[in-house]
């Protein structure tokens, strides 16, 4: 099929997640037209048939649906907000996705104002990570009206596997922020495991591959828990965005109010982790705070 018959996508932020997310929209036909504010950031892409985009009105001005996946919260609003914004210069089909993980708040506010002008603003954050949108296999929860999200499919199932309409515009966010307090806690609840096995030392792997087998049993386990045993830090999801997404929670827990004692406890051993200089480390790396908080290594007196 034509590009041009399947539709142009304006894709904004191209980091670990984004890059991957704008290719397999590429490969899946449609016209990608990316910017990123680290210019170097869309070269690679050329080679799946992604246009670079010098300016943000660049990527945006003639998009069939304009796709964002930025950091954080003011990102967002700057690119719906700023000078070169949404709001100044609505994009041809009057359709933008946002599937960065921010605060359902503001997500809300956003989406009213670009209604105001004819523009359908929905939030689709994802989980999966790195894997999940290097396989376009990630999990999207999206929140806005339906109409916009029958628009959107095509394209996000270019992207992901699940797509599940959860209400709203904002409770895609509300929906992703509860995911990462799950996340958060679990693998809180898998260092501390570790932790205390190898105070009785325990066969780690041997012990992980238990778990697996029974009610413990969890993704994150699954697919991080090797990383955390042979002390591997490596970045997929980053201890700095985890915190982000923790704050997130946090700050929208205090707004109804709502209790989140666990959360607020991950939290702050993810703060710790990121006083020791470890924010670029892979989430898992949270393992980090438990030797120095036992004093022991938790790769130490593993066989072999």
């Amino acid at each position: 099929m034509n590009h041009s018959t399947k539709g142009c996508v304006g894709f904004l932020g191209l980091g670990v997640m984004g890059r991957e997310m704008a290719r397999n929209l590429a490969q899946a036909g449609f016209l990608v037209r990316a910017y990123d504010v680290v210019a170097a950031a869309v070269t690679p892409l050329t080679a799946f048939g992604v246009e670079v985009a010098a300016t943000l009105a660049d990527a945006t001005r003639d998009a069939d649906i304009v796709i964002s996946m930025l950091p954080d919260t003011p990102q967002v609003e700057e690119v719906v907000r700023g000078e070169a914004g949404l709001l100044q210069a609505p994009p041809r089909g009057k359709l933008y996705v946002d599937m960065s993980t921010i605060a359902p708040e503001a997500t809300r506010k956003m989406c009213a104002d670009l209604a105001a002008i004819g523009v359908t603003m929905l939030d689709a954050p994802v989980s999966g990570g790195p894997v999940g949108a290097k396989n376009a296999s990630l999990t999207i929860m999206v929140g806005g009206e339906a109409e916009g999200v029958s628009r959107a499919e095509p394209y996000l199932r270019a992207m992901g596997t699940t797509l599940n309409h959860v209400g709203q515009s904002g409770a895609g966010q509300t929906v992703k922020l509860c995911n990462q307090l799950i996340c958060g806690i679990n693998i809180q609840a898998i260092c501390e495991a570790l932790a205390l096995a190898r105070a009785y030392d325990i066969d780690l792997s041997q012990m992980r591959e238990v778990l697996l087998g029974g009610s413990a049993a969890s993704w994150m386990l699954d697919k991080l828990g090797t990383s955390m045993i042979e002390g591997d830090t490596s970045a997929g999801f980053r201890i700095d965005l985890m915190m982000k997404d923790l704050r997130l929670v946090l700050e929208a827990a205090q707004k109804r109010p709502v209790p989140l004692p666990a959360t607020a406890l991950v939290a702050s051993q993810y703060l710790d982790a990121q006083a020791h200089g470890e924010g670029r480390h892979g989430n898992q790396a949270l393992f980090k705070v438990y030797d120095r908080m036992t004093g022991r290594d938790l790769t130490a007196n593993q066989p072999g």
